[in-house]
């Protein structure tokens, strides 16, 4: 496993996951990429939805006093 700061949980693979429901994923790729932010509309699997998507000025952070 890897954990990135501000990105997915990459684990090796074949992966099985079990959501909070109880019912079960898995992918059998060679690395996954699990979602830690719950932004994903894959989710458990990350879409890169936690990527900051800039559209234009004062969408930085908020500027300090």
């Amino acid at each position: 496993m890897k954990v990135q700061r501000r990105g997915p949980l990459l684990v090796e693979g074949p992966v099985e996951v079990e959501l909070e429901d109880g019912t079960t994923v898995s992918s059998d790729r060679f690395r996954v990429a699990l979602c830690t932010c719950r932004r994903s509309r894959r989710f458990p699997w990350c879409d890169t939805s936690h990527r900051v998507r800039s559209s234009g000025a004062g969408d930085g952070p908020p500027a300090k006093d």
